[in-house]
């Protein structure tokens, strides 16, 4: 499936109105350092990539006017962009008075694509041709190798992912990969039990395979970045994802938290409680992963399926307990909930709540937010906002 004639064709005035504040006021992952005059240029591109991503087509002035650049700094950094082909010219905008009609600019979101790849799964490696915006257009799946073996799940990835730089249907912006396990930020994959890798180079052996950009993150950091980006979460909140495992994902003050040893968020191996529970992969008894997986949980309702909502409320409940700590250190304004609504919607979620409140700071904490997305591919989505960010300085 590729984008359409009539797509590209849109007239300038459609094309605005379809993209205008497309997902939400133009918010991006602040850096918390000061700009210096040797990185403005860099800063500056990202800026106006920025605004274009997140309000639509525009004029050169009103790029000026939203930016607070000046107007041949925008000028010369447009005319860049035109010839790399990220930005185009869309056509002049309707005249509303005197005066020569400005042309609109905007990101050619149809003029390049981006490969995500999701390594989550229980059973496959799932990934998909995406559009600038985030929308699946192709997809494929692989079957995931069925016992942790490094080099085979090398090579089923490397298979996929050759299978959909095939299908694209124009120039790949980059590559962005979701994998379960402690990621370095330059990709090399630290820990992945279920996939059997330490210390593996995931991202710079892909990217030489593919020879394309490729950027390899947790799956869980890819996810929260898909909810920051596409969702509605705010400016501080935690993703949770559950499916095979459970992990977190962390933005605060608009900034995502990886921590010292880039780890932040591996809530899946936290015991809860002192009542032992079941026993992990990790070798441990009463992890939240053991509690909380999918796998556990459909497991233990199947073997006593009038038990439904005490598992499902125990579950909760677990979850809560880990992460009230980080809700409260961190002073967040969400948890936000990946998985299947069927497990994780209603008992569950509102047993969260509920030992949410209390257990943290009454009257402080009562505003909290527990919430399940509405983001599907969420991991893949995720994984199309680490190449924009990556490459084109967008989120």
């Amino acid at each position: 499936m590729s984008v359409s004639d009539e797509q590209r064709s849109a007239s300038p005035s459609e094309y605005a109105g379809a993209n205008a504040h497309a997902f939400g006021p133009g918010r991006h992952l602040r850096s918390r350092s000061k700009v210096l005059p040797e990185h403005a240029r860099g800063h500056n591109r990202a800026l106006v990539l920025q605004t274009l991503y997140h309000s639509g087509a525009m004029s050169r002035a009103d790029l000026s006017r939203e930016t607070g650049l000046t107007r041949v700094t925008i000028s010369d950094l447009v005319a860049e962009f035109i010839a790399d082909g990220i930005v185009i010219e869309m056509g002049v905008r309707e005249a509303v008075g005197p005066g020569k009609p400005p042309i609109l600019i905007d990101i050619d979101r149809f003029g390049h694509q981006i490969v995500g790849l999701d390594l989550s799964g229980p059973d496959a490696f799932t990934g998909a041709v995406l559009s600038l915006d985030g929308d699946v257009l192709e997809r494929r799946e692989v079957p995931r190798p069925k016992s942790p073996d490094g080099e085979a799940a090398y090579a089923a990835l490397r298979e996929l992912a050759q299978t959909l730089v095939e299908a694209s249907t124009q120039p790949l912006l980059g590559v962005g990969i979701g994998t379960p396990g402690v990621v370095r930020p330059d990709g090399l994959v630290l820990s992945s039990p279920n996939l059997g890798w330490t210390n593996f180079p995931l991202e710079a052996k892909l990217g030489v395979d593919l020879d394309l950009p490729v950027l390899a993150r947790n799956d869980a950091n890819a996810a929260v970045l898909a909810e920051y980006t596409f969702g509605e979460a705010k400016a501080d909140f935690m993703l949770i994802k559950i499916g095979k495992g459970v992990g977190a994902g962390l933005i605060t003050g608009s900034q995502p938290l990886l921590g010292s040893r880039f780890a932040a968020g591996e809530i899946g191996h936290v015991v809860v409680g002192t009542d032992g529970g079941p026993r992990c992969a990790c070798g441990k008894d009463g992890c939240l992963e053991a509690w909380l997986s999918v796998s556990r949980l459909e497991a233990a309702i199947a073997a006593d399926p009038e038990a439904r909502d005490e598992i499902l409320r125990d579950a909760g409940t677990r979850m809560a307990i880990a992460t009230a700590p980080i809700v409260a250190a961190l002073d967040l304004s969400e948890v936000v909930i990946s998985g299947p609504a069927e497990l994780l919607d209603g008992i569950l979620i509102e047993a969260a709540i509920a030992t949410l409140r209390a257990r943290t700071l009454e009257g402080v904490f009562e505003d909290v937010v527990v919430r399940l997305t509405h983001q599907e591919d969420i991991v893949l989505r995720g994984a199309a906002v680490m190449v924009l960010s990556g490459q084109l300085g967008v989120s």
